[in-house]
């Protein structure tokens, strides 16, 4: 568990899991004060002389902290705070530096936050020669005919556009020279498009005949040619194949790779002071795996899970998945996530109007409305909430179309709490839609100033202005609007 510490800057510091673990994810309101005189008090744990603040405005800062059980059982000066302290009590002196309690990730990807610490990071290439030359490296330490994966490439973050080039991606001509001997495939920083080199689209047989799969596109050259770059679900053209040669390693082999990266995704969000964190959409597979971490004590930050499956084996499995504070209040699965479009760095958000920079396209649906309701059908039989990804206007607006039918459908005495994961881009008109329908807009603040270089070339400086990252707007609507990082889209680091 992590404690944030600072006199000037914030200094960071770790204790240990078993000690901290719910320390800082309660709700400080709850807190108690220093007991009145002869209550019987004890604590395992207590923090002194430190600057605490404790988010709750009747008593903002205090000097001590006791914890029982993983439980905050007082909070106050140190004298007070004494009480507490037997021959048992860890204490720790803060010496006047800063602890809060940890933050929330309100929007990311455990397993794929993990996973990227184990691939070639590309988040930082300056340009597309710069990632072929880290791929050339990789191929030194690979065998040959295994896979080389990286993650975090973006054109439009680049110093200047790549030649050759479609619509300003890059070809694999260049990559295919470096690479004959390895399948490579490489995702976008948003996670909605991958570059492949020609081994890789040799091994899932695509071609100059090879058809858009729907939600998807090939993106091809004047000549029909495949350059590599593969756009929203025609990802899965490529990832079914390298899923398949996982697929053969030993069971222990994968056990280990998945605890890995629960190891390494709990390590970094505590270092970064995550201690609870709302993962954007895990298979059911995936959920059995956190469970099976969780019962071993190997989950090193709180997760509330949305399920990403099937609609077909959600009908079957759903009911058994229900998870509330499951192994010590470390594991909650009631949610479900889906996808309706794609993301406006890889021209796959679903838009009312074309895109200023590629007027041929306004975008990508990539699940139809149909399956997207049957999936918030599901989520109202079963009692879960619903969690839909949309970017774009049009995305939203179909969204937003689906939870208000479904809501005068299914009316409701509670808030069912739906969300839109995103909410990047709204058309005027749906804005008080929000508010008025009870939908949370769970978006990113990092996603504003990251796109914000290209976000104008994508829209234009009207639709930017009227619709993009509009919280205020939403906020003045009476919405609920809470924030996140989107790892490993962006660094989980929540002060950016």
């Amino acid at each position: 568990m992590q404690l944030l510490l600072s006199h000037k800057t914030a200094l960071r510091f770790a204790l240990s899991r078993k000690t901290l673990a719910v320390l800082f994810a309660c709700i400080a309101s709850a807190l108690p004060s220093a007991p009145a005189c002869g209550q019987q008090q004890s604590a395992d744990l207590v923090l002194v002389g430190g600057n605490i603040y404790t988010v709750d405005q009747s008593r903002p800062h205090a000097e001590a902290i006791a914890v029982n059980a993983g439980r905050i059982v007082a909070v106050g000066s140190d004298k007070a705070i004494s009480a507490y302290i037997t021959p048992e009590t860890q204490v720790i002196d803060l010496k006047g530096k800063f602890a809060m309690p940890g933050f929330i990730e309100g929007h990311a990807h455990f397993m794929g936050l993990g996973e990227s610490m184990m691939m070639l990071n590309l988040h930082k290439a300056k340009t597309w020669n710069e990632i072929v030359l880290q791929v050339e490296n990789a191929t030194r330490t690979t065998p040959p005919g295994e896979w080389i994966i990286g993650r975090g490439w973006h054109q439009s973050k680049w110093d200047h556009v790549p030649s050759p080039n479609v619509d300003g991606y890059p070809t694999n001509f260049e990559m295919n020279l470096a690479t004959p001997d390895h399948p490579v495939l490489l995702t976008h920083a948003s996670g909605h498009m991958s570059f492949a080199n020609e081994y890789a689209m040799r091994l899932a047989g695509v071609d100059l005949d090879t058809v858009n799969p729907r939600g998807g596109e090939i993106v091809k050259d004047e000549n029909g040619k495949p350059i590599g770059i593969f756009r929203e679900t025609a990802q899965a053209l490529i990832q079914k194949v390298k899923t398949r040669a996982d697929s053969q390693r030993p069971q222990s082999e994968k056990q280990a790779y998945s605890q890995r990266a629960a190891e390494l995704a709990s390590m970094e969000c505590l270092k970064k002071g995550i201690t609870s964190f709302q993962d954007a959409g895990s298979t059911l597979a995936t959920v059995r795996t956190l469970r099976q971490l969780a019962d071993k004590g190997k989950l090193g930050v709180r997760l509330w899970v949305m399920i990403r499956d099937d609609n077909e084996r959600l009908r079957g499995q759903l009911a058994n998945f229900k998870m509330i504070g499951y192994a010590d209040q470390f594991l909650t699965c009631r949610a479900l996530k889906r996808s309706i479009d794609g993301a406006l760095g890889a021209h796959g958000a679903w838009l009312l109007a074309p895109y200023q920079d590629l007027p041929t396209s306004s975008g990508l649906n990539t699940a139809s409305i149909e399956s997207v309701t049957e999936t918030a059908q599901l989520g109202i039989k079963n009692d879960f909430q619903v969690c839909v990804h949309a970017i774009g206007d049009r995305a939203n607006r179909e969204v937003l179309d689906i939870y208000e039918k479904m809501f005068r459908e299914f009316p409701s005495q509670f808030p069912r709490r739906w969300r839109i994961e995103h909410a990047q881009h709204l058309h005027p008109d749906d804005i008080p839609r929000f508010g008025k329908l009870g939908v949370i807009a769970s978006m990113q603040g990092i996603h504003c100033t990251s796109d914000a270089i290209f976000v104008p070339q994508r829209l234009g400086m009207r639709r930017s202005e009227e619709g993009a990252y509009v919280w205020k707007s939403l906020i003045e609507t009476g919405a609920i609007v809470t924030n996140g990082t989107d790892a490993p889209v962006e660094d989980v680091d929540p002060i950016a």
